[in-house]
Parts: structure tokens; C-alpha cells; sequence
């Protein structure tokens, strides 16, 4: 039986907005494999409320992001439907996922469990965050950043400069 690789890998997310976190799990699936696909989910109702930022924003906010971290190569696109339909829609053979803490585990492993039952043919993937970014989430730097604190050491400068634009 022929070995067949891992080529392209769909990494998902709100990134509402997208950190730097984020970008260190993007760099990372770069090196899994030669194709990397960012899905920027709707989320229409995440938490409840919604996203702080449209999805045709935070699409933009991810490619300028890859592009000034040196990742321009790496795609990203809007994520409407499900993640598995996504992943064989642009022929990706898994999903990465960064894990910082035993609660994202918990969370992450249910939703590769019921990905495994739609899409038997989509791998899941984990990665462990580095532990600067441990602590570092969307909805952290949101709270932050709405309080008027210094949010970057956490994000890049061009969702650093949208926040600060979005304060009244």
C-alpha cells in the first residue's frame, strides 16, 4: 500500500481577532505540511453574542497577519458550513489545532471525535501552545484592549492598530 502524506491541513478558528497565538499554530502547520488553509469561522453565534468583528474583517485581518509574519503562502478563507465539508472542499487531510490549556483538550477532542464520524478521511491534529501564549485568547485581548490596556504583546500590529481605532 502506498504512503500517503499529509499535504494540506485546514487551520480553524474565530480569531475574532486573530493573535499571535494563532500565528505561532498557523507557523507550525506550515511545517506538518506544504499547504496550510486558514477557515475563519462565522461564529455568528459564539457565546451567544456574536463576534466583535465581521468575518469579511477578521479574513482580512488574518492575511495581512501572515503576510507581515512571513507566511503569504499560507491561504485564508471564509468558513461558513462545516468544518469537514471546508476540509474537502479545498482538499485538506487534517486539521491542527492549538491547545493551550486541559479545558481546550476536553473541547477540542469532542469536536475531532464527531469530525472523525462525518469525515473518517479528515486527521486531527493537536499542538501544544508555546507557554507565552498560553493565556493569551481573543476574548483576553478584546476585554483588554476595550479597557484601554496595552494588548501588544499579544497581537500583530496591524489588529493592535484596529483595536486602538475602535475605541471611542
Amino acid at each position: 500500500m502506498a504512503h500517503e502524506g499529509i499535504e494540506k491541513v485546514v487551520v480553524p478558528g474565530t480569531f475574532d481577532p486573530v493573535t499571535l497565538g494563532h500565528l505561532d499554530v498557523i507557523s507550525r502547520a506550515r511545517r506538518i505540511a506544504p499547504h496550510v488553509v486558514v477557515a475563519v469561522a462565522a461564529s455568528a453565534q459564539k457565546h451567544g453574542v456574536g463576534t466583535s468583528f465581521a468575518l469579511g474583517d477578521r479574513v482580512a485581518l488574518v492575511r495581512e497577519s501572515l503576510d507581515d509574519a512571513g507566511l503569504a503562502d499560507v491561504e485564508a478563507k471564509p468558513l461558513e458550513g462545516l468544518l469537514v465539508d471546508f476540509c474537502h472542499e479545498v482538499g485538506a487531510q487534517a486539521v491542527v489545532k492549538g491547545l493551550r490549556e486541559a479545558a481546550d483538550f476536553e473541547y477540542e477532542l469532542q469536536q475531532a471525535a464527531m469530525n472523525q464520524i462525518l469525515a473518517p478521511d479528515i486527521e486531527s491534529i493537536f499542538v501544544m501552545s508555546k507557554p507565552k501564549f498560553g493565556f493569551v485568547s481573543s476574548s483576553v485581548v478584546r476585554e483588554i484592549a476595550s479597557l484601554g490596556g496595552d494588548v501588544s504583546p499579544f497581537v500583530p500590529a496591524c489588529v493592535l492598530e484596529r483595536l486602538r481605532s475602535a475605541r471611542p
